[in-house]
């Protein structure tokens, strides 16, 4: 690869503030260790060396005191920005609230709500008054729940609401460590504030003044797909390398943003480790942050009109939920052929501009310019719309988004930034350089991070943002999880000669079938899930003479399909049967297989009448498949697959 910056292209400096800094960005470092292909990129910025992100709320009142750093939801559906100055007096009375309770620096306080304003506020209250926060997953069950709080020895926990109080109330004697257990929607944290008014302000600034970029910030856990979670601690010196760089090399996103000042609504769980960076590097940036809790469409679409922020931070699932209901409202209308029209229009279009980009290709015609003009009016408005009207960036991470989705996406004017990363990661570890996409890869490493293709293909990294370990229940410490600073992160990926990343499956959900073929089942489920008709799909056939998949339906999708083939009053167990749905299904099982060899192709399938989900336990609270447990509960079904 060329070692000179990447020319700055039009579809970015249009939208930059005039006389806005544009990072130099340096390509990956690549060599080979002990034959081992490995990618490395310098920081963009100095590694934090004292202070914490307590201090963050704090140096943005100095700094701007009436820039508006959060916006809140009003009961009347109206958002009302919350200054830095706003925001600092509320972390600051919180902490001397947690403060007058009695809490110790160094203790663990769990939070167990949806994505809220006071999820964000409490976690800052949290660190000023020097303890570490445990993120719960508001859906986690009674066992779950009390299952961490005992891991981290939580001596104090905040639940959403009253269902969630009284399952923690019923498990009060099973978790010996608690003392306190506070109900946010009655206004706890208001009592709370006002409970500590007799406190100084210099002993929150005393106990902030005592922690360190080392000190550990929070401990979250995974999502168990194969067992129990494991609790991940992450230290403020973490989240700084990882937010610190996000922000200088995603720079169109946090920074240089014109006539729209930059703004996001989250509506990711906080108690996931990619929603909760994203809280943080807001408040690093002084980007305005507002908060959603609930994700059922019609919630979600009427946030997203009422903040209309400039980006949004997703998983491919969303956005491929507004891909598919653009295309299922076109189709109502009888408009389904100028749709897929005008999607085959913005792929062409973003990949055209990748070719640019690369120097591979000039760019689009004059022709396909003009049709996506034409287009853009059509569809493409309609698309932003739907995701608030002004968003023109995306950060997509937690499962792969597709190279023609994310080539749709970039043609309607919309650049999505896809990276790669986990919990102990503190998030994105690759990530898509603004001037470089590849389109279907998950970008180049993060600044002050690297990353090592091992001999047997898994991903191993390194950097700044690499967590200090696991928490260990038993010593009440953190036990070590690196070899030589690099973590093996159980996936399985490629690095090509440009140093891309490219994350073809997780280790241990490798199939091997009866004739000794391997294969990672992610591409074929991920393409499946992309189509409307399917939710959840589990690619089978370790030790089977084929591959075969279990499939289970979307609601929406589902609902649309019975309008346009007039199926509106079968039942699912009679729809599962259906020739025509069943057609519909087998179509899309071709164009996945499209991805692999005929030996790796799904040969059989099976649509399920039930779907998999968390409350069914099919699911981890990130969505992932539990697949010992859907092997378990569906094994008679799978029996039938290869009679």
């Amino acid at each position: 690869m060329s070692q000179q910056t990447a020319p700055v292209h039009k579809l970015v400096t249009d939208r930059l503030t005039p006389g806005a800094a544009v990072p130099e960005l340096t390509p990956p470092a690549l060599g080979l260790h002990n034959g081992s292909r490995e990618a490395a990129v310098p920081l963009l910025v100095p590694a934090v060396v004292r202070g914490s992100l307590a201090e963050i709320p704090f140096d943005n009142a100095a700094a701007e005191p009436k820039t508006a750093v959060l916006a809140r939801k009003d009961r009347d559906g109206s958002w009302q920005d919350v200054s830095a100055a706003e925001f600092a007096l509320q972390v600051q009375a919180l902490a001397k609230g947690l403060i007058a309770q009695g809490l110790r620096p160094g203790e663990r306080i769990a939070i167990m709500s949806r994505t809220t304003y006071d999820w964000t506020l409490l976690d800052f209250a949290a660190w000023a008054a020097g303890l570490i926060t445990v993120p719960i997953y508001p859906t986690s069950s009674a066992f779950q729940a009390a299952w961490i709080l005992n891991d981290c020895g939580a001596v104090a926990c905040a639940v959403e609401n009253v269902e969630q109080a009284r399952m923690l109330s019923a498990e009060r004697r099973d978790v010996p460590y608690m003392r306190h257990l506070w109900q946010l929607d009655t206004g706890a944290l208001s009592r709370l504030a006002a409970e500590g008014r007799h406190l100084p302000d210099s002993e929150v600034r005393r106990r902030r003044r005592e922690l360190t970029p080392d000190s550990v910030a929070t401990v979250m856990y995974t999502s168990g797909t194969t067992g129990r979670p494991k609790g991940c601690v992450l230290t403020h010196g973490n989240f700084f390398a990882e937010v610190d760089n996000a922000i200088e090399l995603l720079y169109p996103v946090f920074k240089a943003v014109s006539k729209d000042p930059a703004s996001t609504l989250l509506f990711l769980p906080l108690s996931h480790v990619l929603g909760r960076m994203t809280a943080i590097g807001c408040m690093r940036a002084r980007v305005k942050l507002g908060h959603a809790p609930s994700i059922a469409t019609e919630d979600l679409l009427e946030d997203l009109s009422g903040f209309r922020p400039t980006f949004l931070v997703a998983i491919p699932y969303v956005l491929e939920k507004v891909y598919n209901t653009g295309r299922a409202t076109a189709e109502a209308m009888g408009r389904a052929a100028s749709f897929d029209r005008a999607a085959q229009i913005a792929v062409r279009y973003g990949e055209e501009i990748e070719a640019e980009l690369h120097g591979t290709g000039p760019g689009p015609s004059l022709p396909l310019r003009a049709a996506r003009k034409l287009y853009d009016l059509l569809v493409y408005r309609r698309i932003r719309a739907a995701l608030g009207g002004r968003v023109r960036y995306a950060i997509c991470g937690g499962s792969p988004l597709g190279r023609r989705l994310a080539a749709f996406y970039a043609g309607a004017d919309v650049m999505v930034f896809e990276g790669y990363g986990l919990t102990e990661t503190t998030a994105a570890t690759t990530v898509t350089p603004p001037l470089r996409p590849k389109l279907g890869t998950v970008g180049w490493p993060m600044p002050g991070s690297a990353v090592r293709i091992a001999d047997d293909g898994e991903v191993l990294v390194r950097g700044g943002q690499l967590f200090s370990g696991y928490w260990d229940a038993t010593t009440q410490r953190v036990e070590p999880a690196t070899m030589d600073g690099w973590f093996p992160t159980g996936d399985i990926g490629e690095l090509d000669d440009e140093g891309y990343l490219t994350i073809t499956g997780r280790k241990k959900d490798l199939i091997v079938t009866a004739s000794g073929k391997n294969l990672a089942p992610a591409p074929l489920e991920d393409r499946l899930r992309a189509h409307p008709l399917v939710s959840q799909c589990m690619v089978i056939g370790d030790n089977r003479p084929y591959v075969s998949a279990l499939i289970t339906l979307d609601d929406d999708g589902l609902a649309h399909w019975r309008t346009m083939r007039k199926r509106e009053y079968a039942a699912v167990d009679e729809l599962i049967r259906d020739e025509l749905l069943l057609k519909d299904l087998q179509r899309a099982v071709d164009e996945a297989n499209l991805l692999v060899s005929r030996a790796e192709s799904i040969r059989r399938f099976t649509v399920l009448a039930e779907d998999f989900t968390e409350r069914s336990g099919h699911l981890t609270p990130s969505l992932k498949l539990k697949r010992r447990r859907i092997l378990r509960d569906f094994a008679e079904t799978i029996e039938g697959l290869y009679g």
